[in-house]
């Protein structure tokens, strides 16, 4: 795994999901830390950094050929239609809606995730209904073959599976070419990743993953 001139060397690491915390959050520095197996997420009200720096030792992750496509998620599928890029800013949004259980998208992972997506560095996939409202929906970071997702969202009333279905468009636009080589980072396994097929790999294992992954061209993101 190449050293990261900013987060060191894994092996120096500490043994726990936290490796460290900082005043400083910009793009670059998000953008450093991606390829070096680290993700953000704010640490409200700790007395330490305003920003904690994560590198779980049990990473989830989602091989395309491993996500699972139940009769029910298909029939989802052919229910709504999907975009990409199209409503960013409303799925960074409604992911953020502070009404959402253990939230953690804050005005500043907002800012920085929106100058990424300017850049082409953050991409979202939309989930729209026959009536043409925004049902669902995903965003994350593209590094090569590796999609680090971030957070993905569904309207209770009228976006039953929506989530999943723009997953499922997300696998479509990742599969288009090297897909054998290409990952979707989901951080940490959750009995909702886990039934869509996503697995646990120890840390040592993600980075190694992620060294071949980098290497891969990105995907070619359509609207």
């Amino acid at each position: 795994m190449r050293r990261s001139a900013v987060f060191g060397e894994p092996e120096q690491w500490p043994a726990q999901d936290l490796i460290g915390f900082s005043e400083e959050f910009d793009a670059a520095l998000v953008s450093e830390a991606y390829r070096a197996g680290v993700f953000p997420m704010p640490l409200h009200d700790s007395g330490f950094g305003q920003m904690g720096w994560w590198s779980p030792i049990r990473r989830g992750i989602l091989t395309l050929d491993g996500l699972r496509v139940t009769r029910s998620l298909r029939q989802s599928v052919r229910r709504y239609t999907t975009s990409v890029d199209q409503a960013f800013e409303q799925v960074l949004a409604a992911c953020a809606d502070p009404a959402r259980p253990y939230g953690w998208i804050d005005s500043e992972i907002a800012r920085v995730y929106t100058e990424l997506h300017a850049a082409g560095r953050v991409h979202s996939v939309e989930t729209w209904d026959a009536e043409g409202r925004l049902v669902g929906g995903l965003y994350g970071v593209s590094q090569g073959g590796l999609f680090a997702g971030e957070s993905m969202f569904h309207d209770p009333v009228h976006g039953r599976d929506a989530s999943k279905v723009a997953l499922v468009a997300l696998a479509e636009v990742l599969a288009d070419d090297y897909a054998e080589g290409r990952v979707i980072d989901v951080q940490w396994l959750t009995p909702h990743l886990a039934g869509l097929g996503a697995i646990e790999i120890d840390r040592d294992e993600y980075l190694a993953l992620l060294e071949e992954a980098l290497g891969l061209p990105e995907p070619r993101w359509r609207t």
